[in-house]
């Protein structure tokens, strides 16, 4: 099989549509004709050389499509089954049996090595590797080669190609909220960056019943955004001497969790310092693997908690069925992201979502 991929071949440089081949599918595979991909910041951190990867290489790892052809051992997809395509995992080890797939003990190399397991690569060109496995897919193409475990069947009903953002960005945002801090109906929660995994933050506290939901953010669009899916208070910190005098003139007390989608040393600890005691910050925003910075041990001790979320502690198996099912019933309108672009101009669409002009491209094919 042959079909057109967007090839990294040196970092920093933008994308070259090229055609490759994909090989003989392994026994627990499934080629997926691709409908649609989000762009995602982890795709733009690793062109840029933020994450090491082997080159050429297909990044793309919010993919969502129709299984094309399975491997032998596969019984639980067919041809024709739509599906979104999520981060990797082994479902096997102790962490993946304990229900907490994105902290996988084989994640990295499933995810980011860019071959398979036994070395192989999914893709080739010519004589030339062409290096794939990102986030168990590389789906910047019109085919894609994932596994059972991280192709999540979903209902031929949706809009299938601008589901793949559900695989990672918004299954972050919501599934931090959902998984991890789970506030219960009343609470507080303030989120800190309004990209696609801030917004999603928003419409999932939203759907939790939070009573304050407040969003920060420099931009005056998002903070309309937000308002309008469900934030009650928004703070653009260019306008306000002091972002947490700010939050405590609402609360009285401080916010009982906030999520940081930025990664600055900076906005990491103006959310710890929003929140009350006790009270819980989740840091999901990635400014690169080596980040450092610095939070007063005095901001911890009075009970205040600072963790890190990967992939909102998500199965992606069992969260991307309930977002979809909130999105029906009006909670989770994921879709006002969105905007689609032909896949040719997958260049043009990196760089709105660098810009911040656009908060969730996503690439389109024709599948008919």
């Amino acid at each position: 099989m042959r079909g057109n991929a967007a090839v990294l071949r040196e970092s920093g440089t933008e994308l070259t549509i090229e055609e490759v081949e994909f090989g003989e599918l392994a026994s627990d595979e499934v080629l997926v004709r691709i409908a649609g991909v989000g762009v995602c910041h982890t795709d733009l951190t690793a062109q840029s050389g933020g994450v090491p990867l082997p080159l050429p290489v297909v990044l793309g790892h919010e993919g969502a499509g129709v299984v094309h052809a399975v491997g032998s051992a596969v019984e639980t997809l067919s041809v024709g089954d739509h599906v979104v395509l999520s981060f990797d995992s082994c479902r096997e080890c102790a962490t993946c049996k304990a229900g907490h797939p994105a902290y996988c003990e084989l994640f990295a190399a499933l995810n980011y090595f860019g071959t398979r397991l036994d070395g192989t690569a999914t893709m080739s060109r010519g004589d030339e590797d062409v290096h794939g496995s990102w986030f168990g897919q590389s789906s910047f193409g019109a085919y894609a080669v994932a596994s059972v475990r991280n192709a999540v069947k979903v209902d031929d009903d949706v809009p299938l190609d601008i589901l793949g953002p559900l695989g990672c960005g918004l299954m972050t945002g919501a599934g931090t909220v959902f998984n991890v801090l789970r506030p219960a109906p009343g609470q507080s929660l303030g989120v800190f960056g309004l990209g696609a995994v801030g917004l999603s933050a928003v419409m999932a506290a939203k759907a939790a019943g939070c009573a304050t939901i407040v969003a920060v953010d420099l931009n005056p669009e998002r903070l309309k955004l937000a308002t309008e899916l469900g934030a009650t208070h928004v703070i653009d910190p260019s306008q306000t001497k002091d972002v947490n005098w700010a939050i405590t003139e609402i609360t009285g007390t401080g916010l009982d969790f906030t999520v940081d989608a930025v990664g600055l040393g900076s906005v990491v600890r103006q959310a710890v310092e929003a929140l009350r005691s006790p009270g819980v910050c989740a840091t999901l925003g990635l400014q690169g693997l080596e980040n450092e910075m610095t939070i007063d041990q005095g901001h911890l001790l009075i009970g205040r908690t600072l963790t890190g979320v990967i992939e909102g502690d998500a199965d992606p198996h069992e969260l991307i069925p309930k977002l979809i099912e909130l999105w029906r019933e009006g909670d989770f309108p994921f879709d006002r992201l969105v905007e689609r672009r032909p896949f040719d101009e997958i260049n043009e669409a990196i760089s709105s979502a660098r810009s911040g002009q656009v908060i969730k491209p996503v690439l389109v094919f024709d599948t008919a």
